[in-house]
């Protein structure tokens, strides 16, 4: 199985790496968007979150007062939980200074990831992590289901677990790096490769 993965990888890699690439090239004026994103995708669909963050970002949704729930509540985009997301990104505009300041301070990416989790509501450990890899940070597990599953699919988990406490995910991600090192591919790589095997795309 690792060669069959290690394989499809050196298929792949080229693919990977420019989506890498352009996480790396986001510019800080789209920062606020794409940590909307993040707080969205918990339970829905990437591609309907997607969508629906392009939507608030036509009409400027962080210069103005917009109310997001409708958005989040259409169909066929369609966001679950959208009362509680929609409030969300509303206390998410207030406190975005906040964020900022927190990405220039020097901060490296699992202090980043701590400070994200403790003050944006909203955000656990795998938002936060899947937002910092969304703006060219690296070496972040982002663990979500497809993740899981694929690492359960090759024995580094003997479960899927049914919550991620902080203890239980840093403990997941340190299995994870260490896998990774063993077939040689980075963690960031091999993310996006165990996402495109679920869902046939290497998407964001």
């Amino acid at each position: 199985m690792i060669a069959d993965l290690r394989e499809l990888h050196v298929e792949r890699r080229h693919m990977i790496r420019r989506r890498l690439e352009q996480f790396s090239r986001v510019p800080p004026s789209e920062y606020f968007y794409e940590l909307a994103y993040c707080l969205l995708t918990p339970q829905s669909n990437a591609l309907h979150c997607d969508a629906v963050v392009q939507q608030l970002k036509g009409r400027d949704f962080f210069n103005t007062a917009l109310d997001p729930e409708p958005l989040l509540r259409q169909r066929p985009v369609y966001v679950r939980f959208h009362r509680t997301k929609a409030q969300r990104l509303i206390d998410l505009k207030a406190r975005f200074p906040l964020v900022m300041e927190a990405l220039s301070n020097g901060f490296d990416p699992k202090e980043l990831r701590d400070w994200l989790v403790t003050n944006v509501r909203g955000l656990g450990y795998k938002e936060s992590a899947h937002f910092l890899r969304n703006i060219g940070y690296r070496g972040l597990a982002i663990l979500d289901r497809h993740i899981l599953r694929n690492l359960k699919r090759f024995g580094v988990i003997r479960r899927l677990p049914p919550v991620l406490n902080r203890k239980r995910y840093l403990h997941i991600e340190e299995k994870f790096l260490r896998f990774a090192d063993l077939v040689g591919i980075p963690i960031d790589e091999l993310d996006l490769l165990f996402w495109s095997m679920e869902t046939g795309e290497v998407f964001k």
